[in-house]
């Protein structure tokens, strides 16, 4: 658990190639004291995207707001919330279990972004482009939990 290999998880790693502005965050990283799960990048993208999602919620009307924007904002903030859960998990299973719960809240949330869409408060381009970003997380958290399972030595 102390090497770097461990607790900075590359997209290169888990054979996932990186992407723009990845050096930049190395560099912002390295300069401050952060937690463990703050250096994968999966929390990280799924960290901004939470803040993106918040930003849009906040331009809902207000018949929505506890309806679509509650929901919305607790499954985006569900999804960094239950990787870095995962990651600082002492246990194999409870690990697993984190990261499980994140590919779901992420599944989630792309619903209730289509529901927006549906509902024409978010364009198609828009749904798109977010529902895209989720699409991606959820690869890094499948890259993630194959990673762990390697680790481990488990066959799945």
């Amino acid at each position: 658990m102390g090497t770097s290999e461990d607790q900075g998880i590359s997209r290169q790693n888990i054979g996932i190639s990186g992407y723009q502005g990845e050096s930049q965050e190395k560099k912002e990283i390295e300069s401050k004291v952060i937690a463990g799960f703050e250096k994968l990048w999966v929390w990280r993208k799924a960290h901004m995207l939470m803040l993106e999602i918040y930003k849009i919620c906040c331009t809902l009307p207000l018949s929505e707001r506890f309806n679509k924007k509650c929901q919305l904002e607790r499954s985006s903030s569900s999804v960094p919330d239950n990787i870095a859960e995962g990651y600082t998990s002492y246990y194999y299973q409870d690990k697993i279990k984190g990261f499980y719960i994140a590919r779901k809240e992420a599944g989630e949330s792309q619903n209730h972004l289509r529901a927006l869409q549906g509902n024409k408060y978010i364009t198609e381009k828009q749904a798109n482009e977010l529902i895209g970003k989720y699409e991606e997380i959820i690869r890094g958290i499948n890259g993630y939990i194959n990673w762990v399972r390697a680790k481990r030595g488990d066959k799945k």
